[in-house]
């Protein structure tokens, strides 16, 4: 409630600035920096889809968006089903991803976006979500093909404040829910299991031409509608010294578990998560027909999960993850080409009892009806989950605006983690295909070889 007063208090006393400086002039963060080189950026520069009033300014800009991509995971699973990915969930398969169109405005310091969104990695991502079985009026359906909206106003303050509400795309993680932005067609591990949006209210605030510092209050971690008495908070921090070098920050905390206690009052294990980026680009020769560019991504994550109940002891020690992700691009003939090599690790050490509680994997296939996958007799024993993650990436980009994507990841886990040829639904390999005299579940294995083809384009 404090910092709802403060965040009021803030708003207020912003308006009134504002009121007061009609003549000071619009000021534009980052302003002239090319960032469109940057691991989870757009690289547009230029949005062919404005509407522009007599005086020249944008009214509105269109956005259109179409991802397609074909699978072949070498375990041939019986069931084509690609697991622990929120980007890619079929095998063997032409596969439309990800289909959006939208409209954004800036308008006389109107701030205002919409975009739906339709195709297979928003159900992935979206159906995981917990949180809309609690209660009514909170039906998935509500939300799913809608992938941001918001309302809000900017202030003429320093250089910018924006105030928002709505649901929002987050970036705790470098990477984007948009796979055009990214490096690399799979995201990296430590991105692909923390949020990719939230529900709440933001304020940005830009201090400077080169920071701009985030405070969010939101539902939850990657959750429409709440599991707690009262909003998440977080915050996020970029800071760009100049052209060729970012650097980020991101913090969340939270109360937001689904583990109610005996009497069916909400749990107060505690959340936290921090990630923290340098991307620098340390060649540029834009005009070569040999190598163009060159940059490097270093993401780094820690969250932990804690509580002292004597009903729910979990401690932070035992119930923790910590990740990196080092990525290496190189562009050639003038941008219209790149190679991206990357390396990935994560450890997920969040077991209780024998029980996985982690809120980062939520990804991991559950065994078949009372019968546990090895997955789950390993994670009963008290194995903890290694991860690592190799991938090569080739892009083809005639223009900004489309994309053909060539990619080959291998993975490896301390336990079974992956799908195996008998796949994650049945022998017969359709949901309904096991007989319930037939105990079965997946059999699942600790490696991955698999090869992506994706084209997309983006207007």
């Amino acid at each position: 409630m404090k910092l709802f007063s403060t965040l009021l208090l803030l708003f207020f006393c912003v308006i009134s600035m504002n009121a007061q400086t009609d003549s000071i002039k619009s000021k534009i963060p980052f302003d002239g920096m090319d960032l469109s080189w940057i691991n989870g950026q757009n690289r547009q520069k230029n949005f062919p889809l404005s509407l522009k009033d007599s005086e020249g300014e944008t009214i509105l800009t269109g956005v259109a968006y179409l991802d397609t991509y074909y699978n072949y995971n070498f375990a041939k699973p019986t069931d084509n089903t690609q697991t622990n990915s929120s980007t890619i969930g079929r095998h063997n398969e032409f596969t439309l991803n990800l289909a959006s169109i939208g409209i954004e405005t800036n308008y006389k310091n109107i701030i205002g976006r919409i975009w739906l969104q339709y195709g297979q990695m928003g159900s992935i991502v979206n159906d995981l979500d917990g949180s809309v079985y609690r209660g009514r009026n909170t039906n998935i359906n509500n939300l799913k093909y809608i992938r941001e909206a918001a309302a809000g106003y900017h202030f003429d303050v320093m250089h910018g404040l924006n105030i928002e509400m709505g649901i929002f795309m987050s970036y705790i993680g470098l990477e984007s829910y948009i796979t055009q932005e990214n490096w690399s067609y799979q995201r990296s591990m430590v991105c692909d299991f923390t949020p990719f949006y939230f529900s709440g209210a933001r304020v940005q605030l830009y201090p400077s031409a080169k920071f701009k510092t985030e405070l969010w209050l939101l539902n939850g971690w990657q959750t429409y509608n709440s599991y707690s008495k009262g909003p998440g908070v977080g915050n996020s921090n970029y800071y760009r010294p100049n052209e060729n070098l970012q650097l980020v920050a991101n913090f969340y905390y939270g109360k937001d578990t689904q583990n109610p206690d005996e009497f069916g009052n909400q749990s107060n294990r505690i959340r936290f998560h921090h990630d923290n980026s340098i991307v620098a680009r340390y060649y540029k020769n834009p005009n070569s027909k040999g190598i163009s560019q060159a940059a490097f991504s270093l993401n780094s994550h820690y969250g932990f999960q804690k509580n002292d109940e004597a009903n729910d002891v979990v401690k932070a020690s035992q119930n923790f993850m910590l990740g990196t992700s080092l990525a290496n691009r190189i562009w050639f003939n003038k941008n219209k080409m790149a190679v991206t090599l990357r390396g990935d690790y994560l450890t997920n050490q969040s077991v209780v009892n024998g029980v996985n509680t982690s809120p980062y994997l939520a990804f991991t296939p559950a065994a078949t009806g009372d019968i546990p996958n090895n997955y789950d007799e390993a994670i009963a024993n008290n194995e903890k989950l290694r991860l690592f993650q190799f991938t090569t990436t080739f892009d083809i980009m005639p223009s900004d605006y489309v994309t053909f994507r060539f990619e080959y990841g291998y993975r490896n886990a301390s336990v079974p983690y992956f799908t195996g040829s008998g796949g994650t639904t049945s022998p017969t390999g359709f949901t309904n295909g096991a007989p319930s005299t037939l105990p079965w579940a997946a059999n699942l294995r600790k490696n991955e070889n698999r090869f992506t083809v994706a084209v997309n384009f983006r207007l």
